[in-house]
């Protein structure tokens, strides 16, 4: 290099000045180097005998440079140009220890000039973020800071925004900047602003994505302002009248907070009755006037007519002709007495033969109270049923049967004696609550397929019952009386049971239990609030009973105070749907109460109606059941083969309907059903098929799995919701089907199905499934219950009175596990009939009266006192 540079001093060009140092018109500036091109540093002097480049102090070789000769046009001096270039491997033999340089150096006969040093470095972009932005959630006009630190790089990384993959520029949002440190920053959160985020990072080198962060913008509801107070409910004497508000300033939304209170408020209210005005007393006559009459006056006045009462009716001046000094008539001949005599001894016999004929009218009808039903919409069409009453000196109460030998209904079977005893009840080792005999209590009707359209024919003609079924399947019926009874809709879970005494005593209702599909029942639904239950409605509706009835029926929430808000719907006669029941709240009417179990719940009821239990997640935790089954045709003549996977809610009426529709469809089960628990978390379910033999079979669909929205799911209203997976074998004579079908959520957990089995084998639809139910859908009487009417007597009167040492109905619930609900039991006028009436709605038809019996004689034991056996 020393010679190199001695030979170019000792012979400089042509035509330089030898008075002037050179001077760059080119440096070389910073560059990067990207993957592996080499890049290239120029640099151009004037007047320049030779220019060179160094590197981190080291002369470059010559032959690694291009030289360019040319003249100023402006001074006509020559100008000189070099170029060089620099790889990734001269770049990475010194990396760590300084950063790479390079600088011309220029000479002329004058002497030599250094141009400015170009950095040369290695640029790069790593993948990970130092941080990304976060999902969250927010209220509706709070700030969101989303925070973003870019992967290092060189050079470093511009970074910018994406909301739902579209450009955020600042520059047209006001409510939006980007601060230096590049968060994202929404100044006050909008509806619109939910959407999902993503940093992005780039620089010459690549382009990097960070996770994509949700952000939900809620809306927390709000009331509106209370209507005015509604009329009273009576027109006479004491009601109530309600006023109500919305949640709807403003609607929650997003899974904002629902309002907390009471969406309705009732008070007391009097109505003064209405009454009718009566006459005085007549006054007495006044003197016989000049005219022969006088007179006689009387006054509206006991009482005055007030509160839109009648006015009396008839004269209040009475006239009539009179005898005096001045006025002569004559007396009465005898003729005259006996026409007066003989029209009153007609008229007392009218009046005779008209109470003989009310009396014999009476008697015809008095096997029946004329308040048959509550309600008019149910009388039409029905027979009545006669109760007889038993004398007070019969031994044997229940021996005497209801008369229900109509044409409607037919009673039959043998009850047991009563024997009568102390107050208290000995329950030895005997089968004290073993049920009744051989002889079975049924509810028969004579043409039940006739029965059944006519009843729900007439129910249908009204507004109210306008979404009745049209057919039975999902309804029972029967009319009861004091005695009580149970009605069940085969298969579904869904019963409601009447205890005795809560119809009153010679009174008959008709009543019916229906299963709603929920295309049939507008039911509406806010913020996160899904359909928990099956809507179910028992009437005739606004009945009032004397005792709760218990209407079961199942759900598909995984309970938990911390996760759910669960209410108990229920249509008002408008079609207004009210919460009367927040579960695990203190209740605030007397008229409804919940007992909720892992897959069913009771509802206490004393007025009938529509009834479904909804529910609104508290949190991202909360989770429902769903069950997934999964069917494929029974026969297969072409090479196209569907399997069906429905993602059910994990009720047995649901399923039930699912199961129904195969039937028509020529479906059979493949696989045992499975449970899923889906949570709220805003993701979709998915499904895909894996491990089919790719030689035997393929898959027509073109995405690698299929997706159900979340929604769809979470509502609860869309019952039949299912995936189907179409495939092709590539030979008819492939017969076996081997698989996997993966169902989950999204960032969840999910469920495998292992299918094999043999498609050419006609194994038609599994009966397996669901078992159908035995027994009659209405049961009347004893035969509705499995404690026999006696002993649930005495066992009423022996625990409803405090006993010694807590052995009492407390005691019973505690060993029932039925403690947690003493406070609803207190409240009633006995608290035993309370326990024993949801022990049967828990157990029929196979509950176990042997442990009932155990837990009563432990009770029963702990008083000490005497008791005596009694038998059935």
């Amino acid at each position: 290099t020393g010679a190199q540079q001695s030979a170019t001093v000792a012979n400089p060009a042509s035509g330089a000045s030898p008075d002037l140092l050179p001077h760059f018109q080119l440096e070389p500036e910073d560059v990067y180097i990207v993957k592996n091109k080499a890049v290239s540093l120029a640099c151009s002097a004037t007047p320049a005998t030779q220019i060179y480049f160094k590197c981190n102090g080291e002369w470059v070789h010559q032959g690694d440079h291009v030289t360019q000769h040319s003249t100023d046009r402006s001074t006509g001096l020559p100008v000189m140009e070099v170029r060089i270039e620099v790889t990734r491997q001269q770049v990475e033999k010194i990396f760590g220890l300084e950063e790479y340089w390079c600088q011309c150096v220029a000479w002329s006969s004058s002497g030599t000039t250094k141009s400015q040093k170009a950095f040369v470095r290695i640029a790069y972009l790593r993948k990970n973020f130092e941080q990304e932005p976060t999902a969250r959630e927010v209220s509706i006009e709070q700030g969101i800071v989303l925070p973003c630190r870019p992967p290092e790089g060189i050079p470093p990384a511009e970074v910018e925004w994406l909301r739902n993959e579209e450009l955020v520029d600042p520059a047209l949002d006001a409510n939006v900047y980007v601060t230096p440190e590049h968060s994202l920053v929404l100044r006050q959160a909008r509806l619109a602003d939910t959407a999902n985020y993503t940093c992005v990072a780039k620089n010459i080198v690549a382009r990097r994505r960070s996770a994509s962060a949700a952000i939900t913008v809620y809306v927390n509801g709000g009331w509106s302002t209370w209507t005015q107070w509604s009329g009273c409910s009576t027109s006479c004497g004491r009601g109530w009248q309600k006023r109500s508000r919305t949640c709807t300033n403003p609607t929650p939304l997003n899974g904002g907070a629902f309002c907390e209170g009471q969406n309705v408020q009732k008070t007391a209210c009097t109505t003064l009755c209405p009454v009718d005005g009566a006459w005085s007393e007549w006054s007495k006559w006044s003197e016989c006037g000049a005219e022969c009459t006088h007179w006689r006056s009387r006054e509206c006045s006991e009482p005055a007519p007030r509160n839109g009462g009648r006015d009396c009716h008839g004269p209040e001046l009475d006239t009539r002709n009179c005898t005096s000094e001045l006025c002569m008539h004559a007396t009465p001949g005898a003729e005259d007495v006996a026409l007066y005599v003989g029209l009153v001894a007609v008229a007392v016999c009218l009046v005779l033969l008209l109470l003989v004929g009310v009396l014999v009218y009476c008697r015809k009808k008095g096997g029946l109270d004329a308040d048959v039903a509550d309600s008019s919409i149910l009388t039409a069409g029905f027979q009545p049923v006669s109760i007889k009453p038993s004398k007070a000196d019969n031994p044997s109460l229940l021996t005497i049967q209801p008369d229900l030998s109509t044409t409607t209904m037919t009673y039959q079977g043998s009850l047991c004696p009563r024997q009568d005893g102390p107050a208290k009840l000995q329950l030895p080792n005997g089968h004290l609550l073993s049920p009744l005999g051989a002889g079975r209590h049924t509810l028969h009707h004579s043409s039940p397929a006739a029965e059944g359209a006519d009843f729900v024919a007439r129910l249908s003609t009204q507004s109210y019952f306008r979404s009745l079924p049209r057919g039975t399947n999902n309804m029972a019926y029967g009319t009861f009386n004091f005695l009580g009874g149970r009605l069940m809709i085969p298969n579904t879970g869904i019963s409601l049971l009447i205890p005795p005494d809560a119809i009153p005593r010679g009174k008959i209702y008709e009543v019916y239990l229906t299963l709603h599909k929920q295309e049939e029942v507008r039911l509406p639904l806010a913020g996160c609030q899904t359909l928990l239950s099956p809507i179910v409605s028992c009437g005739p509706p606004g009945v009032l009973l004397t005792r709760p009835a218990i209407l079961a029926m199942g759900h598909c929430v995984e309970a938990s105070a911390e996760n759910w808000s669960i209410r108990l719907k229920k249509q008002s006669c408008e079609g207004t749907w009210e919460d009367v029941l927040q579960l695990g709240a203190e209740p605030c009417t007397e008229l409804y109460y919940c007992q909720l179990e892992a897959q069913a719940c009771y509802v206490f009821t004393e007025q009938l109606g529509r009834f479904a239990l909804v529910g609104e997640s508290l949190s991202m935790a909360a989770s429902k059941r769903l069950k997934l089954v999964l069917f494929a045709p029974a026969a297969c003549p072409s090479l196209e083969y569907n399997i069906r996977v429905y993602c059910l809610s994990d009720t047995q009426d649901v399923l039930k309907e699912v199961i129904q529709l195969e039937k028509q469809l020529g479906g059979q089960l493949i696989g045992a059903p499975r449970v899923l628990h889906f949570k709220d978390s805003y993701h979709n379910l998915r499904l895909s098929i894996h491990d089919m033999p790719s030689s035997l079979w393929k898959s027509k669909l073109l995405a690698s799995y299929q997706e159900i929205p979340f929604y769809h799911i979470w509502s609860g209203l869309q019952p039949f919701l299912h995936c189907t997976f179409t495939l092709e074998r590539l030979s008819t004579s492939t017969c076996e089907l081997a698989c996997k079908i993966w169902v989950w959520q999204v960032e969840g957990d999910g469920q495998s199905f292992t299918v094999n089995f043999n498609i050419a084998k006609d194994t038609r639809f599994s009966d397996w499934l669901v078992p159908d139910e035995v027994g009659t859908p209405a049961l009347v009487g004893p035969s509705a219950f499995k404690i026999p009417f006696l002993i649930r007597q005495k066992i009423i009167s022996s625990l409803d009175p405090p006993g010694t040492r807590g052995a009492d109905w407390r005691t019973l619930a505690q060993k029932l596990n039925l403690d947690s609900h003493l406070s609803f039991f207190a409240s009633k006028a006995s608290p035993t009939a309370m326990i024993l009436n949801l022990w049967e709605a828990r157990h029929f038809p196979n509950g176990n009266l042997s442990q009932l019996a155990a837990a009563v004689a432990e009770i029963g034991k702990q008083d000490g006192a005497l008791f005596s056996e009694a038998e059935c």
